[in-house]
């Protein structure tokens, strides 16, 4: 039996950059008005809403994306969305590949995207970084790109139950 497995955070600079700039905005606003007026927060007040503002853009940091692909089949969990893994057995499964995406047009960027609020005909997508991903097409009709960094992995470990959808569609 062999598995495929994969956990994706955010953690690109460019996210990390923006977000420090982003803080840095009402940070200096909050702390400016603080200098020119300390009566305008007790210390405890600033210390929390400094607190709420970094925690609130630091969340994203959070995020994780965990994908395994097994003999029973592919497994997801977009942690905090999901708390559990997702299933999608073999036999719901009409085709799966790796493919490359423009997660911009596509989907309207990275994250849990798709579906209703953006180009429904694509589907959804789980995403955290790159332009790699894994389509499902289901027996249902919806689709389902789930992002990978490991390519060349995921086409083998696909390949290598390739056999289980197949099977389906005959058995």
């Amino acid at each position: 039996m062999r598995v495929f497995k994969e956990e994706q955070r955010f953690n690109q600079l460019w996210i990390i950059l923006l977000l420090g700039i982003g803080m840095l905005v009402p940070l200096g606003l909050i702390l400016g008005a603080y200098l020119k007026n300390q009566s305008s927060f007790t210390p405890i007040e600033l210390v929390v809403t400094i607190s709420i503002i970094v925690l609130a853009s630091c969340i994203i940091f959070f995020f994780k994306l965990y994908t395994r692909i097994d003999e029973h089949g592919i497994h997801y969990k977009f942690f905090p969305f999901h708390l559990k893994y997702r299933s999608i057995a073999w036999n719901a499964i009409d085709e799966a590949y790796v493919r490359t995406y423009d997660a911009l047009n596509e989907y309207g960027g990275w994250g849990f995207k798709g579906g209703a609020l953006w180009k429904k005909s694509k589907g959804t997508a789980i995403n955290v970084s790159g332009d790699k991903g894994i389509q499902l097409r289901l027996k249902n009709g919806k689709k389902l790109l789930i992002g990978t960094q490991k390519e060349n992995d995921a086409k083998s470990i696909l390949a290598t139950y390739k056999t289980k959808i197949k099977a389906q569609d005959h058995g």
